[in-house]
């Protein structure tokens, strides 16, 4: 099938039956924005909202990788279907990605239930693509039970994991900074379950005991909420791994008696569609602004004779 002629009941249907190639022809078109997108996404709709996603998050260089690799293979071991989105930044010169994730996770490369997907972020900040939401129903849709979300590497800004997940793993590594830099960055407020990775080195003591100390001074207090246990492993040995393993089935049975599961995939919906309507209003509005509306809206606000914001009203006008 050609990329200008897809077949989208075909495809779905394909990534059903569990093969890769229509499972990858579905997230191009959603990456690449094709026309066909909105008939993709209502054709997959009855088939998602079963999988249980997980973000993978943390500072470069704490083990990101490294872990998901580790966690996908505890997965397999339970004989789940596994998805991976790896987000990888793009490149401000060239606008391309080294999508280098795969190098760790050469394990999977072979087992026909896992499907590793690296995305590259196109400039999109939050540490996601902008495609990502439905990039994910495309991996519900097809069958994976497990869906895990290594983003970019995290700064201060980039926390947007937090509304894509079910569950949000932070990484932390000890010597990458301390309890205030964590808190500064904002992932103390993001993370269901923390993972200080690379605790065979000195100082894991600490920063487990700093993380912990940050969680508490945090704490809603509410009766039944979710204390996010902090857990250390060696991902690269595998050390931890089962502990990891075990904070993430509470968390999951804890989002299910709470009704927090269901509240967290409104909002994430409800998030989803505002995006959608923005970028197809703004789409409009770019329209409008080819022509000589915005053009003579901006001489008046330059000239003084309006304000933006009438200027705006005047434009929101024109489009409705």
């Amino acid at each position: 099938m050609s990329r200008r002629t897809a077949d989208v009941p075909a495809l779905v249907a394909a990534a059903r039956d569990g093969q890769p190639r229509a499972v990858a022809r579905l997230i191009s078109l959603v990456e690449d924005a094709s026309p066909a997108l909105r008939e993709v996404m209502a054709t997959l709709a009855p088939y998602t909202g079963t999988a249980h996603i997980i973000g993978i998050t943390g500072s470069p260089g704490v083990g990101k990788s490294t872990s998901t690799n580790a966690v996908v293979r505890a997965y397999r071991a339970r004989g789940l279907r596994v998805g991976v989105l790896a987000v990888d930044p793009s490149s401000p010169f060239s606008g391309g990605a080294l999508l280098g994730d795969r190098v760790r996770m050469q394990d999977h490369a072979l087992d026909p239930e896992v499907y590793i997907r690296s995305m590259a972020s196109r400039g999109h900040l939050g540490g996601l693509s902008w495609s990502t939401p439905q990039a994910l129903r495309v991996l519900d849709a097809a069958g994976c039970q497990v869906i895990l979300v290594e983003t970019v590497g995290v700064g201060q800004s980039e926390v947007e994991i937090a509304g894509l997940a079910d569950t949000t793993i932070v990484l932390l590594a000890p010597g990458m900074g301390d309890g205030i830099q964590a808190a500064k960055a904002g992932i103390l407020e993001i993370g269901d379950v923390f993972v200080v990775n690379k605790a065979d080195r000195d100082g894991a003591d600490a920063t487990v005991r700093d993380l912990r100390h940050m969680i508490s001074l945090g704490e809603a207090g509410g009766t039944g909420a979710w204390r996010p246990p902090v857990v250390k492993t060696v991902a690269s040995v595998g050390q931890g791994v089962e502990d990891v393993m075990a904070a993430l089935d509470q968390h999951v049975d804890w989002l299910t008696t709470s009704g927090t599961l269901r509240s967290r995939r409104e909002n994430r919906a409800t998030e989803e569609i505002h995006a959608i309507a923005l970028a197809a209003w703004r789409s409009r509005m770019e329209g409008v602004g080819s022509g000589q509306a915005i053009a003579e809206l901006a001489a008046a606000v330059v000239d003084g004779t309006t304000d933006p914001y009438t200027a705006a009203d005047q434009l929101m006008g024109a489009l409705s």
